[in-house]
């Protein structure tokens, strides 16, 4: 059994090891092994995330190992990453020449051959991604999926532009990207321009995709920013352009983790285990036999014709010796969206029937209706359930506050701030993290777009606090 998910820590814990998703048991502190299922809902997931970047990037792939002088030719980018970098300084027992660096982030190696692969206006924009390995020395307490020293599956996109103008409208299309991405996953958000002090190492600005937590923290699942031309100064990325001239490009970057997983499942979860939406359940519908002695075979040949009828799908027929409510109890745990039962009742009346992952009801329903429109319709209905009630449950975590006697750190704080420093490290001393101001206002959240600052009085936009994971 669970732990209750108001226990939110040690639910989810538990969770993703009874229900297969990591084993926690590797030697190395902040790493984890994915088992096979686990790592079947990941790959679904970035499936979709594939599929959205391959519109109109190119995917690549660059090596795991840095060059120390390659990592620290952007001084603030690495003075950002300094205290997390793993190094690599043996091959074999001879010690190296040049110490090398585990991948923190790859705009340094990356930014090294797009000044060799850009020569003319003609090379732009240039626009690629790569999902790879990074390793980060983590030194706060880890958490499997949250906060880990091997990120597995870290989608970085990198582009290249000719003015900032270009870059600006770049970083529009990739908050539309993420926007589109965790829409398909039900995942509510809220999208943040991150404080200067806050912003990615070498970045102009940065843009922040946050979710909440069951326990009130936000986690920050995606992030865009646009890197200007500080970049480009210091690796040497130029172009001609049409007038002959040569001139710096401007270059933005944007990245999501495996945290859009842990999102996903922390969020759409239960006291009985996942929820998964239906395009991303490594088994969408699984059927079981509800067997009667002296019929099973008419039974099981039943589930065999509608697993057959489901075969577009990914479909599981258990008939397994497990009793019914033991199989009911694992697949509910696994999240399987959809289930199907059949007993003798339901072969002679020609019926099935159904239940959804994440209602506590079932209902009959004739087999010849059982078609893969009827499926694909339930799948859309589910989706919009699940996206409801997570943003529901995330409203419920947000409150609006005039007054600094009404900051703490119980869910997420919206307020009106100034863009003075003085005043957002203000905030900060109530032991919490100024998430920035919103990039956009969500549909659902009906606060003032501005307002006077909750600290000095002077004009100031919507901005929120919370504590993070």
């Amino acid at each position: 059994m669970l732990p209750p998910k108001q226990n939110f820590s040690e639910w989810f814990h538990e969770l993703i090891q009874q229900a297969e998703i990591l084993d926690v048991r590797y030697p190395v502190k902040g790493l984890y092994v994915w088992f096979p299922f686990g790592f079947k809902i990941r790959r679904y997931v970035y499936e979709k995330l594939r599929e959205i970047m391959d519109r109109d990037h190119e995917e690549v792939y660059f090596p795991t190992l840095i060059p120390e002088s390659v990592l620290r030719k952007e001084s603030q980018h690495i003075k950002g990453f300094e205290n997390e970098v793993f190094w690599v300084t043996f091959g074999g027992s001879t010690p190296l020449d040049v110490k090398l660096a585990l991948r923190p982030t790859s705009e340094t190696p990356m930014y090294e051959m797009f000044a060799l692969w850009i020569r003319t206006h003609a090379d732009l924009p240039l626009k690629v991604y790569q999902i790879v390995n990074v390793f980060r020395y983590e030194t706060k307490h880890t958490r499997p999926l949250i906060r880990v020293r091997e990120i597995t599956s870290f989608k970085e996109a990198h582009t290249v532009h000719r003015n900032y103008e270009e870059a600006e409208e770049q970083v529009k299309k990739a908050i539309c990207y993420y926007k589109e991405f965790y829409d398909f996953l039900a995942i509510p958000y809220m999208v943040i321009r991150r404080p200067d002090w806050d912003k990615f190492p070498g970045a102009a600005y940065t843009v922040a995709f946050d979710t909440i937590m069951l326990d009130g923290r936000t986690m920050q699942i995606a992030t865009v920013h646009n890197l200007a031309d500080n970049f480009s100064k210091t690796f040497g990325i130029t172009y001609e352009d049409v007038d002959g001239q040569h001139k710096f490009a401007n270059q933005t970057c944007y990245g999501i983790s495996e945290r859009c997983v842990a999102s996903m499942i922390a969020i759409h979860g239960d006291d009985n285990g996942l929820v998964l939406p239906f395009e991303v359940a490594p088994i969408q519908v699984v059927i079981i036999p509800i067997p009667y002695r002296g019929r099973e075979d008419e039974v099981i040949k039943a589930c065999r014709d509608v697993a057959e009828k489901l075969k577009k799908f990914r479909v599981l027929l258990d008939d397994s010796e497990d009793r019914p409510g033991a199989k009911y109890y694992k697949w509910e745990l696994k999240g399987v969206p959809v289930r199907i039962e059949i007993g003798p009742r339901e072969v002679e009346n020609g019926e099935v029937v159904v239940s959804f992952r994440d209602e506590k009801k079932k209902f009959s329903l004739k087999v010849e209706e059982l078609r893969e429109e009827k499926i694909l319709e339930w799948a859309k209905e589910m989706r919009e359930r699940l996206r409801r009630k997570a943003v529901e449950n995330l409203k419920s975590m947000i409150s609006f506050i005039k007054e600094l006697s009404n900051l703490d750190a119980k869910g997420v704080k919206v307020f009106h701030l100034c863009e003075n420093r003085e005043c957002g490290l203000e905030i900060e001393k109530f032991g919490v993290s100024l998430l920035g101001w919103f990039e956009e206002i969500p549909d659902w959240m009906n606060f003032p777009k501005e307002g006077e600052c909750i600290v000095c009085g002077s004009r100031g936009k919507l901005a929120a606090s919370a504590k993070t994971y």
